[in-house]
């Protein structure tokens, strides 16, 4: 039982406790409209008079996340009846003016929505004075009234400040909510918009004025005002505005009236007339006031024509030196003055050098810009500070170089306290010890002769202050140049090598051709190479040789100097024979014959070594060879050389004329049984001769029991016809003979 009374006192709690919080029933049911929104709340919608639209409402259902329609639902109000009607939200706009309209949902929900009612306009039109002719410095703030014709209404609405204002000149006239500001001279079209409709002006403004003219004071002396010229250094100069009325063209200055202007504020600046020079250069300054200007070209020009720096050059410092540099200027040929105490010395880095009336120190490794200023004019240098160098060296103390041909400087380190090395070739000055062999040009070494000279490293000259100079510019590195002959062309005896198979082959000889034209064997100063596995070089006791190891090609280079020949080398096994065919050889003048030449190996295999001998002709004269063939040049003899593994070749050649015509002086005979006649045959060649050659013929009969013939004699045997033949030269000729 006490339990019981305990659960209905908690559910009483619990009861009231909800009542609390939630009073009135606001504890929702299903299907409960928790909340609605008329479409577009939270903007202004605008209506035109006489014009309707129809609004939407959507509500929240309890236990739903779709919005329903309950435009039909609710109850509608105007907070103005008179200006918009509404019913079933269904908007009727019925004069200009602003409304709340409002819907309320039975179960407490509501919302709201602006509505603006607008009359509707048939024409813009546009009220100012002075039928828009307007005068600068006259006319104060004219205005423009626009006003719009109300539809259906005799009645106009001023709606100045709310149209769209715009000019189409600003150089002319700007507006703004129809006040006008005048600028200058010129005609402007006026432009307001308002509601759809646009009305426009044109506007013009005049000056009061005809011109502006200036006045230049100098020293409180007047000058011309065109193209005035000034020096950096003057003050004193001034400019003066005056106006002149176009109604009298009487003048007033209005030099503190007028609007001042330079067209480079770095040059020269104005202010109420007042000029500031402040650089070399040109500019424009412009006056202007009301609609009216004037302006004059400054040029402005330094008091000297240059400044002058000792040192000069850029410079190269180590930590803790001093330098002094003095400054002049020169004004003519003849005319300087110093000015190192006036002039304005700065440095871009303070951090590695600082300046001071022209003496540099250096105080931290790194770069900076020495400049110097002096009435408008300036000049600067470089100054780099290195860290204490306690030696220098050089990446190479010997070179070689070829006349005519010129080499970059080896590199310089210096080493710095804490032994770490850095690069100081760009701070270094070098020398020759002999211009004639080489000489320094364009930061680099040229060979100008055959020989050997020093070049010599070191710290350039400086003028830094005497007690703070580093002990490494005395300091020096030298290099040993050698100058050689540039080689023009490298020549052996040889054009091609054969090798043997597990022999040794001397290498060929070598000369060399210097372009001076001398020349030189150079056996020993050649270095050889041979490409591939097929041969190799190898040293003796007399020196290098090519040994074959296995058949095939390489090629062996030789280097010397700047060039670099190569030769072909054909490697084989050991020839035991070489025959040669032909051995004799008979040619015609300008006639040609191939040599061929046969190698024979050890186990019986031949190789055709034609093209692979070196021919050589005793008179080439007579006749050339040419790698298989050989060619007659003259009538005469000679003998052709080769050489291939050892083994001495040789062919005899023989050059005759050609053989044009073979003759005989008697074609026919008739003989008497018993007797004999000899014939002479005569050989016609193509260079003019005609030598008998009865006795070197072959002579024949085709019927020897008729007449037979021995060296042209012709002997009759017995009656019956036959013909004898000589042959010569791969020619023939026929006599017949008759016996009776």
């Amino acid at each position: 039982m006490t339990a019981k009374k305990k659960l209905t006192g908690w559910l009483l709690m619990l009861t009231l406790l909800l009542v609390t919080v939630f009073p009135n029933g606001a504890i929702a049911a299903a299907n409960d409209v928790v909340a609605i929104d008329i479409e577009g709340s939270g903007t202004t919608l605008e209506l035109t008079v006489g014009k309707t639209k129809q609004l939407k409402l959507w509500g929240t259902v309890e236990g739903s996340s779709v919005k329903r329609d309950l435009t039909n639902s609710v109850t509608w109000t105007s907070s103005d009846g008179e200006t918009i009607k509404v019913t079933n939200g269904f908007l009727t706009a019925l004069k200009a003016g602003t409304v709340t309209i409002r819907a309320d949902h039975a179960q407490g929900a509501t919302s709201t929505i602006e509505v603006k009612a607008k009359d509707s306009y048939k024409e813009l039109s546009l009220e100012y004075a002075q039928d828009g002719k307007y005068s600068l410095g006259v006319s104060e703030n004219p205005t423009v009234k626009a006003l719009a014709a109300i539809q259906g209404s005799e009645a106009t609405k001023d709606v100045t400040a709310d149209a769209e204002w715009s000019s189409s000149n600003s150089s002319v006239l700007t507006i703004e909510k129809g006040k006008l500001t005048l600028v200058g001279e010129g005609t402007a079209t006026v432009t307001a918009k308002y509601s759809g409709l646009t009305a426009t002006f044109t506007a013009k403004v005049n000056s009061p004025y005809s011109k502006l003219k200036l006045k230049f004071l100098n020293n409180d002396k007047e000058l011309s005002a065109e193209d005035i010229e000034l020096v950096v250094g003057d003050d004193k100069a001034t400019l003066q505005a005056w106006s002149t009325l176009a109604s009298d063209s009487s003048e007033l200055e209005v030099t503190d009236k007028a609007t001042w202007t330079s067209s480079d504020k770095g040059v020269v600046t104005v202010e109420g007339g007042k000029i500031k020079v402040l650089a070399i250069g040109k500019a424009t300054l412009t006056a202007e006031y009301l609609g009216v200007k004037a302006q004059t070209d400054i040029y402005v020009r330094a008091p000297y024509e240059a400044i002058l720096l000792d040192p000069s050059a850029d410079q190269s410092m180590f930590i803790g030196e001093t330098l002094k540099v003095e400054a002049e200027v020169r004004s003519g040929a003849n005319n300087s003055e110093d000015v190192t105490s006036k002039a304005t010395w700065t440095s871009s880095n303070p951090l590695a050098a600082t300046v001071s009336g022209g003496e540099v120190s250096a105080k931290a490794t790194g770069t900076a810009t020495i400049k110097v200023s002096h009435s408008g004019i300036s000049k600067s240098f470089k100054v780099t500070v290195n860290s204490t160098i306690t030696k220098l060296t050089t990446e190479k103390t010997e070179l070689e170089l070829y006349k005519g041909e010129s080499l970059s400087f080896p590199k310089v380190t210096g080493t710095k306290l804490d032994d770490e090395q850095v690069d100081f070739s760009k701070e270094v000055t070098w020398t020759s010890g002999d211009d004639k062999i080489a000489k320094v040009e364009d930061g680099k070494i040229v060979g100008v002769g055959k020989g050997e000279v020093t070049l010599t490293a070191k710290l350039p000259e400086s003028k830094v202050t005497s007690g703070t100079a580093s002990p490494i510019r005395s300091a020096s590195v030298t290099v040993k140049l050698t100058v050689k002959e540039k080689v023009l062309a490298l020549i052996s005896e040889e054009e091609r090598l054969s090798a043997v198979i597990g022999e040794d082959t001397r290498l060929p000889v070598v000369t060399a051709v210097w372009e001076d034209g001398e020349e030189s064997s150079v056996p020993d100063s050649i270095e050889w190479s041979v490409s591939g596995s097929n041969a190799v070089i190898k040293t003796t006791s007399t020196g290098k040789v090519l040994k074959g190891l296995t058949k095939g090609s390489a090629t062996l280079k030789g280097t010397y100097s700047n060039k670099t020949i190569s030769i072909p080398v054909t490697i084989e096994p050991k020839i035991v024979k070489v025959v040669v065919d032909p051995v004799n050889i008979d040619l015609n003048i300008k006639k040609s014959k191939s040599i061929k030449v046969t190698g024979f190996y050890k186990d019986g295999k031949k190789v055709n070594l034609s093209s692979k001998v070196g021919w050589e002709s005793s008179n080439s004269g007579v006749a050339m060879i040419s790698s298989t063939s050989v060619k007659a040049v003259a009538e005469g003899t000679a003998t052709l050389k080769g050489f291939y593994q050892g083994h001495n070749l040789s062919v005899k050649v023989n050059v005759i004329p050609k053989l044009v015509k073979l003759t005989v002086d008697e074609k026919s005979l008739k003989l008497a049984p018993g007797s004999a006649k000899t014939v002479v045959l005569t050989a016609q060649y193509d260079n003019g001769n005609k030598p008998s050659v009865t006795g070197s013929a072959t002579w024949t009969s085709s019927k020897p029991s008729v007449a037979k013939v021995t060296a042209g004699k012709i002997e009759a045997v017995a009656k019956g016809s036959a013909t004898i033949k000589a042959v010569y030269g791969g020619k023939t000729v026929t006599v017949r003979v008759t016996v009776k």
